[in-house]
């Protein structure tokens, strides 16, 4: 029991760093949008022929998918929560620190859009990727954090890479 105990803190501590770093970030990077957005009257942003800044209020799950209202966006809010809580008891017993870091900033990602589900009734979506008129799904920094973190775990456990923690 005193050796889960230590290895609880010691991955708690390698977590939390990461976990904040990750949040931080896509909270900077929100702010920085919607005040950007709020002092150019809402007006979109060009920045090459592939990339430009919207300011879109995702009420939905990743990509905007399932978007509703009132009960069925609470119900989501919940089922999220239950996750990011599950991915930390995860994280919490892995040994691997691979397994750790990639853990922490999908959670780290989550965090940062289930604070603004919570705080704000939606998250913040601003990266609209395109070419020509085929525009993918607008997504933010925390979606970055979630997507690569999700490509990285999937790397890793399909080459069997471990490092221990």
């Amino acid at each position: 029991m005193i050796e889960k105990t230590a290895q609880y803190k010691k991955n708690f501590f390698i977590c939390l760093p990461i976990f904040l770093l990750c949040f931080i970030l896509d909270r900077v990077s929100k702010i920085y949008v919607i005040n950007f957005f709020i002092s150019n009257n809402y007006n979109d942003q060009y920045i090459n022929s592939f990339i430009n800044i919207v300011l879109i209020w995702n009420k939905g799950i990743a990509f905007g998918l399932l978007q509703g209202e009132n009960i069925f966006y609470h119900l989501i809010s919940f089922i999220i929560l239950f996750i990011i809580i599950f991915l930390f008891y995860v994280v919490m017993k892995s040994k691997n620190l691979i397994e750790l870091s990639c853990f922490s900033i999908l959670i780290g990602g989550a965090l940062g859009n289930f604070y603004h589900r919570i705080f704000y009734g939606a998250v913040p979506d601003f990266i609209d990727l395109h070419y020509k008129n085929f525009h993918w799904f607008t997504f933010n920094i925390a979606d970055i954090f979630i997507t690569l973190a999700i490509m990285a775990i999937l790397f890793f456990d399909i080459f069997k890479f471990r490092i221990k923690a």
